[in-house]
């Protein structure tokens, strides 16, 4: 049996899109990542949106909150990868898949948007762990 976790983004978004100098920090200090320390960038980055200068501060202008939502979830991979080193726990982004949710507009079919998912959840045991895959290549965070 394979032991594996795969979280499924819709876009690949990594830290290198998160400008808030602080937050591009800790996103990026593998060895340090901690999930406190992911908490404590996205509760200062609501702290600023609340008080409305989330763009003064570094923060994403366009689409700010789905962008660090994604750039979290990314830590969090990496967070849990080292935490099991024995699951192979990886996160792919399936591209842009013709589906209801997109109106039927993107440029894959489900069938090729399929491939990266399923290629990492047949992955065998010692496989690699903690990455980000768009579709079947493997991206940089």
């Amino acid at each position: 049996m394979h032991n594996f976790h795969i979280k499924l983004q819709a876009l690949v978004l990594t830290s290198i899109y998160v400008s808030n100098e602080r937050a591009k920090a800790v996103l990026g200090d593998v060895e340090n990542l901690t999930e406190e320390r992911v908490d404590e960038v996205l509760s200062q980055y609501l702290k600023d949106y609340k008080e409305g200068s989330w763009e003064t501060k570094g923060w994403p202008a366009y689409l700010s909150a789905y962008q660090l939502s994604k750039a979290a979830m990314n830590s969090d991979t990496r967070i849990l990868a080292k935490k099991y080193p024995g699951i192979c726990i990886n996160c792919v982004c399936p591209g842009y898949v013709k589906t209801d949710i997109n109106y039927y507009t993107g440029i894959l079919s489900v069938e090729e948007g399929a491939e990266g998912p399923v290629r990492l959840a047949l992955l065998p045991h010692g496989g690699p762990s903690g990455l980000l895959f768009e579709q079947l290549e493997e991206e940089e965070f």
